[in-house]
């Protein structure tokens, strides 16, 4: 696929727009808030971060009229992150709005589980299969320390009622040197018995404060080769298509393991996802500082027909790969993970 020709029209299908590396375009990562109601040690400072006033977020109506413009464009999946999605006031009525327009066939979200047990009938109903839920540790203790909340028991009771409500759950655990490397294998323990996606994410330097350590001592291979110790038949499974995670299973397990190199960034060749920060700045690699302000854009009065050329030309300058966008900063990455969207 060329810059001259970014979008392909087949007869009958749905169009698809491509980045200038011949990368598809169809998942968008959408933030709704910037707040979050844990401290996590790997996502911002203990004292928290600096929120932006409910003016410089994206308005709801913002976000449907984005997410429709890039559904004409040929994004169909999107998946709903923050922050934590769900201490955005009337979360659940935008997400029945989002999944009613036309083109996204794919609605998910990503939480921490606090406050979502409440919202599983309504998620059902709008459709949500697939469910991350942050969980690094499954020790109460170890929650706390890295969360900086007394929440474990809320957490651990959300992933059981999802997995009871049918939900595709995958959980999110942070790989952190001195912090929660113990859990590794209790979490890899719960595959056996339960229909549950583990995944494995190295840790990055988006926490408000930079990179934790001078080196990653827990990449990929590292979490790979604790892993196979304990569990020698360790076995590769098919990738799914744009997948992060390299993934695994236990013969006889009921559910997998996955790891996410998100530091080492060996699968951005087949990056297939934007991001759409809380305030409306657009991200075509988690490493970018952003790209452009969609919010400004939209509040300045421009056209749905002029936003989807922008989108268009935009995804032609995207960079390779995370190593290329940390390239072109302007600034060292600081900036914290619930400002960024998950």
């Amino acid at each position: 696929m060329t810059t001259n020709n970014p979008i392909s029209l087949q007869p009958n299908a749905r169009p698809v727009l491509y980045d200038n590396h011949g990368r598809p375009i169809t998942y968008l990562r959408l933030a709704v808030t910037d707040r979050c109601n844990l401290r996590c040690f790997y996502c911002m400072p203990e004292e928290g971060i600096q929120y932006l006033h409910k003016s410089k977020l994206l308005t709801y109506e913002e976000m449907l009229r984005i997410v429709g413009v890039l559904a004409e464009l040929g994004v169909h999946k999107v998946r709903i992150t923050g922050g934590e999605p769900f201490v955005r006031h009337n979360l659940i009525d935008f997400m029945y709005q989002l999944a009613a327009i036309d083109g996204i066939d794919e609605l998910n979200i990503t939480t921490n589980g606090v406050l979502t047990g409440q919202y599983l009938r309504q998620m059902k109903e709008i459709g949500i299969k697939s469910v991350n839920l942050s969980l690094d540790t499954l020790d109460a203790k170890r929650f706390f320390e890295i969360t900086r909340r007394n929440e474990f028991e809320k957490v651990y009771q959300t992933l059981f009622d999802l997995l009871d409500a049918g939900f595709d759950v995958k959980i999110n655990a942070v790989v952190m040197d001195g912090k929660n490397t113990d859990d590794i294998l209790p979490l890899v323990a719960l595959t056996q018995h339960y229909p549950v996606s583990v995944r494995f994410i190295e840790e990055m330097p988006f926490n408000g404060e930079g990179a934790h350590y001078p080196i990653l001592r827990w990449n990929l291979h590292k979490i790979l080769d604790t892993i196979k110790v304990a569990y020698p038949a360790l076995t590769k499974i098919k990738d799914a298509p744009y997948s992060t995670s390299y993934n695994y299973q236990i013969p006889d397990f009921k559910g997998n393991i996955g790891v996410i190199a998100a530091f080492s960034r060996t699968f951005c060749g087949t990056c297939n996802r934007i991001r759409m920060t809380a305030q409306g700045e657009l991200k075509t690699c988690l490493y970018d500082e952003g790209v452009l302000s969609i919010r400004d854009l939209i509040r300045s009065g421009i056209s749905d027909g002029e936003l989807k050329t922008v989108f268009v030309k935009t995804f032609q300058h995207r960079a390779k790969d995370g190593f290329e966008a940390e390239k072109r900063r302007t600034s060292l990455v600081t900036e914290s993970m619930t400002t960024i969207g998950g």
